[in-house]
């Protein structure tokens, strides 16, 4: 198991609901320091405030300036790189402020870390990297080709790379579900795009257990990956009108928005051709064949799959009394309205 003892870590974005979550995680922990990287200093001082704890240290930068992120990585042991554009629509309409971010901000995150000699650094990708169709999913899919070709790079150097790859979080800032109890609680009606759509689900609690399976066994080029399940939207909207007493609550269906899949998939065929079944969770280690064109001339490797891809239609399906159980489960659905006067996480 890793040892945290004394050790510090970095979390890039780590003022987000990822950043927050794993953040108590990890002061629950004997670590020594926890370094904050990320633009917004009122969320700074407002998460400086909230856990006061003097490990905490905060610095101000932005992912896209390499400057900044050097000289905030001196010392650090361990980088859990969670900063990221990653609304759908507002990507689609600004596809180079997400390649600015999600591509060139994780290259200079882990070329600092190469250069300062982290030992660790977990990358954060999503299920819209699989078959990607909108901005925000073919940056990240970039991200995670930089993330293995920089793993390649780091072999050798004391600095192990590698990446997880989640579905949706619930309520997670920017999520849906915040945005539907808001809107039952504004007398509004709930707004869907499409009732038959499906999304894979996790709670908070969840991804921060992939990131530290990830920490703990992961070697440079690795995606691990969470057998997670999956919802439909109708079903999704009925659960939160459950939790707030409103069964009857009107829902408008909107149509599809910029960008948006009927489902989401978390490995592609070819990656569950060599996926490695670790349980709770797929492996998929990183293609290292040399870079020499000549031999696939002759010396092709059969990896074409015949199984499906692991997608939202095809995994395990919740039903109402499942997805309804979870989010009572919820902090922010057990805090709420409270929790809406934060950050919305």
């Amino acid at each position: 198991m890793q040892d945290f003892t004394g050790k510090t870590l970095m979390i890039t974005g780590g003022t987000g609901s990822f950043g927050s979550t794993i953040l108590k995680t990890f002061l629950a922990l004997p670590i020594g320091e926890i370094r904050i990287f990320s633009r917004d200093e009122k969320k700074q001082e407002d998460q400086r405030i909230r856990f006061g704890d003097s490990r905490l240290k905060y610095h101000i930068g932005d992912v896209r300036d390499f400057r900044t992120l050097d000289m905030a990585t001196r010392g650090v042991d361990f980088i859990y790189h969670a900063a990221a554009l990653k609304q759908v629509p507002s990507c689609e309409f600004h596809p180079m402020e997400a390649v600015n971010t999600n591509v060139m901000g994780t290259n200079n995150v882990l070329d600092a870390a190469i250069r300062n000699g982290v030992s660790r650094v977990v990358c954060l990708s999503t299920d819209k990297a699989v078959y990607p169709i909108n901005a925000m999913g073919i940056s990240k899919a970039m991200m995670e080709k930089v993330m293995i070709a920089k793993a390649r790079v780091a072999e050798g150097t004391g600095t192990v790379i590698c990446g997880t790859r989640y579905g949706n979080v619930l309520a997670s800032r920017g999520s849906v579900v915040p945005l539907f109890m808001r809107q039952v609680s504004q007398g509004q009606p709930i707004t869907i795009t499409d009732p038959a759509m499906t999304r894979f689900v996790m709670t908070l609690d969840e991804a921060v257990e992939l990131v530290r399976y990830a920490f703990e066994h992961g070697s440079n080029g690795d995606l691990f990956v969470q057998k997670a399940p999956a919802v439909t939207i109708e079903t999704l909207t009925r659960s939160v009108l459950e939790v707030m007493g409103q069964p009857d609550h009107p829902v408008r269906v909107i149509g599809t928005r910029h960008g948006e899949k009927l489902f989401e998939t978390l490995l592609s065929r070819e990656e569950m051709a060599v996926a490695e079944d670790r349980g709770a969770y797929y492996r998929v280690a990183p293609d290292n064949r040399d870079l020499n064109y000549d031999a696939y001339f002759s010396d092709g490797e059969q990896r074409v799959s015949t199984l499906d891809d692991f997608n939202s239609h095809n995994t395990r399906r919740l039903d109402q009394n499942e997805m309804t159980a979870v989010l009572r489960d919820l902090p922010f659905v057990q805090s709420y309205p409270a929790a809406e006067a934060g950050d919305g996480a």
